[in-house]
């Protein structure tokens, strides 16, 4: 693919993928720092609401500062008037390749990731902000451990008001009922995906199987989730718990927000790290005859 030269002061030097936008490998000409530049394509451009939802995010997400949220540090339009956000240049992999490879570790390593994630949800939550399509795809794990969430183009903002009643929006595995059904959005919306993702990070699965699309609302409407997977990938069961919770088909019935969720993984990393004591019974020696 051939390379736009620049964009203002970056100087694109690689295309790294894309699908609506386009990403780019480049350099900021003025202090000499690696990004990335996200530019919505021509064909994005001519859909109206994939551009607000473009611009959206990257006002949105600009406005976040947090160790385990992508950084946004500028956003424009180029000469041919089409919209593009510059972010911090990620190195490591997406959640999802890392699972699919097994890169994230044992079960400590993977209480990390998660806790990460959670610490991440939190704070994005105390800004009034709903993310609805957290997944691998959306989450970054860069060499040295370090957990970035990103990808707020379908995130809800308190007054944003983007969404049309009983629209569905999200990705179907990691889809809460009410988003299913196409009911008033929430942070539980966050909290059910996050717990299909922990699923996901202890056993290598999915939940639900599914063909279609269909076959995968049915499951997340009717059936109760299976987690004798966790306990064959060797899952605390404190984890299979919490699983559980963040999945209940109510809203009501899970955490209600994600500083409970923080704290129950730290709890259990607690357990995980204390010594085990080990009591041994032995018989009593026998007493010599007097």
């Amino acid at each position: 693919m051939e390379l736009p030269a620049r964009i203002g002061k970056y100087e694109l030097q690689e295309f790294l993928g894309g699908g609506m936008s386009h990403v780019y490998r480049a350099v900021d000409t003025v202090i000499g720092r690696t990004v990335a530049v996200k530019i919505l394509t021509e064909a994005g451009c001519e859909d109206a609401e994939a551009k607000a939802r473009f611009l959206a995010e990257a006002r949105m997400a600009g406005n976040i500062s947090h160790d385990n949220v992508l950084s946004i540090y500028d956003f424009g339009e180029d000469e041919r008037g089409r919209p593009f956000m510059v972010m911090e240049f990620l190195r490591g992999e997406d959640l999802r390749h890392a699972i699919r490879d097994q890169h994230t570790g044992g079960v400590r390593e993977k209480l990390n990731i998660a806790l990460q994630v959670a610490r991440a949800l939190e704070y994005v939550h105390s800004q009034r902000i709903v993310h609805r399509d957290i997944k691998p795809e959306n989450i970054h794990v860069t060499g040295a451990g370090l957990v970035k969430l990103m990808d707020f183009g379908i995130a809800k903002t308190e007054g944003l008001g983007m969404t049309r009643a009983g629209y569905v929006l999200g990705t179907p595995y990691y889809m809460s009922p009410e988003q299913v059904t196409g009911q008033a959005v929430t942070e539980q919306v966050d909290v059910y995906a996050f717990g299909v993702l922990l699923f996901e990070l202890f056993t290598g699965t999915k939940p639900i199987n599914g063909d279609t699309v269909e076959r995968i609302f049915y499951s997340i409407l009717n059936e109760p989730l299976n987690l004798e997977p966790l306990r064959e990938a060797g899952a605390p069961e404190a984890i299979s718990k919490l699983v559980a919770h963040c999945t209940a088909k109510s809203p009501a019935e899970r955490p209600q927000g994600f500083a409970q969720v923080c704290t129950e993984l730290e709890r259990i990393g607690v357990e995980l790290d204390a010594p085990t004591l080990q009591i041994v019974f032995r018989k009593p020696e026998p007493q010599a005859a007097s």
